[in-house]
């Protein structure tokens, strides 16, 4: 079989500018993505779609190849991963190379390994799953969720009141790293998350969503912690 890994990253990043080759831990935080396909192993092909010279020029650097620059119309804040994906195969396709696995890593994703990466191919292949990819418990069960108006506060399911945490169901949420899918069935299904996706389990400490720079340090702090020697 032969697989691509396509990081995605756009230029327009408001909340944290720059966001996507900002130094994190002393270099391009996307060089993480980028080096961790890289050592995976899996890839026949490692490459960046931008809209950005600047991003296009760091991922070079870092190793990987940018075949071409994404679009307008995939690059402003209403175009979605999947719309991303269909372009570059597209693009790709065009180009004489074509894939059976694809392998979408988003560039603010320094805690991804090699390791997470293998583990969710051999799934996808094993178990025949249409997609794969990682989730997070949440850190709180949400069935005991608050509602909160006009500082009035009640509870969203009020039989779940005295229900003890280690007695609901465990929920998990996205981890928002990385979309391993048989390229095949995506074109055809056009979504990342469908009826036949699996998911590998990652614990907190191996997540985390960086959407300002509070999110950010918190990141690094973890990552100085998984990873102590790497920087």
């Amino acid at each position: 079989m032969t697989n691509v890994a396509i990081i995605i990253a756009r230029g327009g990043s408001k909340r944290i500018p720059r966001k996507n080759i900002k130094l994190f831990r002393g270099k391009p935080i996307i060089a993480y993505s980028i080096e961790s396909a890289l050592n995976s192993g899996l890839f026949d092909y490692v490459m960046v779609s931008t809209d950005d010279d600047e991003i296009a020029e760091v991922a070079k650097k870092s190793g990987a190849q940018v075949p071409f620059i994404r679009s307008k119309k995939n690059s402003d804040d209403f175009s979605t991963t999947a719309d991303v994906i269909i372009e570059v195969l597209n693009d790709l396709k065009n180009n004489g190379k074509q894939f059976d696995n694809v392998c979408c890593i988003y560039p603010t994703a320094p805690f991804i390994t090699k390791q997470t990466l293998s583990d969710a191919y051999h799934l996808l292949i094993s178990d025949k799953f249409e997609s794969v990819f990682p989730v997070c418990p949440f850190s709180y069960p949400i069935q005991r969720a608050l509602d909160v108006t006009d500082s009035k506060v009640t509870m969203i399911i009020p039989e779940n009141l005295n229900k003890r945490s280690q007695d609901l169901n465990p929920t998990y949420h996205d981890a928002g790293q990385f979309y391993w899918l048989r390229t095949e069935k995506f074109l055809r299904e056009k979504k990342v998350f469908t009826q036949n996706s699996g998911s590998i389990i990652l614990n907190e400490l191996q997540v985390q969503d960086i959407d300002n720079e509070t999110d950010w340090k918190i990141a690094e702090l973890k990552h100085s912690i998984l990873f102590p020697s790497e920087h």
